[in-house]
């Protein structure tokens, strides 16, 4: 990831936009430190991981006595 500080940021917006659309990171530094207070990243770069569903299927199991019995209300909690 290139880095740059908020002046050269600014001096050259349109430079740095055309990174950025070739694919490059930009991490813009500020304060006395140097700091990375952000990030500049291809919009195709944004793509989330899938949120995997049923993470705790097979991890426990349920086992339910013969003798029980259960209403619809109180299933319904009515």
């Amino acid at each position: 990831m290139k880095t740059m500080s908020v002046g050269d940021f600014k001096a050259n917006f349109s430079t740095v936009l055309k990174s950025v659309l070739a694919g490059e990171e930009i991490g813009i530094l500020y304060g006395k430190k140097k700091e990375i207070v952000a990030k500049l990243v291809p919009k195709t770069a944004e793509k989330k991981a899938r949120r995997k569903i049923g993470i705790l299927d097979g991890k426990g199991k349920i086992k339910f006595a013969a003798d029980y019995k259960m209403t619809e209300e109180e299933f319904l909690n009515i």
